[in-house]
């Protein structure tokens, strides 16, 4: 199964134009997560994007030609390396973006961000701020990001296509037994993703139960006694390609109490895949389905 993402993209740029003139453009107000109106009335040619999701998501949808800024965390597709990276991307330096002369500042909606969106609206810079972190939130942000370009049916397309996929991953899922997983960001103190992360949806799309899944929190500070109570069926690392892969208790020996790592049952996952809730979502859901449910054949 291709990600969903990525069969999106191929077919964004051959259905585009068709689909954007005959698109209905809702006329209700649409609202950054700092709660500031959007505007569609000019098309962006001219785009900094300081959030690797939308980065991604650009890319997708073919536009990344209207890019001329990125920040540093902002690498894929590896083509996005190809776009000049202005720094970080919590606090920015509005010096190197200006001197990019955008006419769309796309910002990480943290409240670390809110004073560099006040110096580019001051600027004369139109600004767009969004904290992605449900499957529901990306759909929807990719949705007015094709409105920002001025391409309705390439962001309708890359979202859908999204949904599509995790839909088919949840639906070959949902008859198989549902383990119990633990997938702990760090382990002194022991860091997990919780209830109000779009890993746990990730979970449930691909037939599993997150033992956190209660808390409402993205990513809980818990006890390691309280993971050893709740013992999980596997614990759940997830490493990128750069890193070496490394049991719980070479990084912490106290992670042996927990009957999951003592026997085995640590499952690696590809953190480029399921590390935020982009167009690789799909592909995310899929690969943690076989890592969950070995031996069955998911098409």
């Amino acid at each position: 199964m291709r990600d969903s993402g990525d069969a999106g993209a191929n077919r964004a740029s051959s259905d585009r134009h068709a689909g954007t003139s005959s698109s209905v453009v809702s006329t209700a107000i649409v609202r950054d997560d700092y709660g500031e109106p959007v505007s569609f009335d000019v098309v962006a040619r001219r785009i900094v994007s300081l959030n690797p999701t939308t980065t991604e998501t650009l890319f997708a949808m073919h536009h990344q030609a209207q890019l001329v800024g990125r920040s540093r965390w902002d690498v894929w597709p590896d083509s996005a390396r190809l776009i000049p990276n202005l720094g970080d991307a919590l606090r920015p330096n509005v010096e190197a973006v200006i001197a990019a002369r955008p006419d769309l500042v796309i910002l990480y909606g943290s409240a670390d961000n809110r004073p560099a969106a006040e110096r580019f609206k001051a600027a004369g810079i139109r600004v767009v701020a969004f904290k992605i972190d449900r499957v529901a939130t990306f759909d929807r942000v990719t949705r007015i990001l094709g409105r920002l370009v001025g391409d309705t049916a390439a962001g309708n397309i890359v979202a859908d296509s999204v949904q599509r996929t995790l839909h088919r991953v949840a639906t070959a899922t949902a008859s198989l037994p549902h383990p119990t997983v633990v997938w702990p960001f760090a382990y002194r103190p022991a860091m997990v993703v919780g209830g109000g992360s779009f890993m746990t949806e990730l979970l449930d799309v691909a037939g599993a139960h997150n033992i956190y899944g209660d808390m409402r929190e993205p990513s809980p500070v818990v006890t390691l006694e309280d993971v050893v109570r709740r013992n999980p069926t596997y614990v759940i690392r997830s490493v990128d390609n750069t890193q070496l892969v490394t049991q719980p208790t070479k990084i912490d020996p106290a992670w042996s109490a927990i009957d999951a790592v003592r026997q085995g049952r640590v499952l690696i996952a590809p953190a480029e895949l399921v590390a935020r809730p982009s167009v690789r979502m799909g592909e995310g859901a899929l690969a943690l389905a076989r890592l969950l449910h070995p031996g069955t054949t998911f098409q």
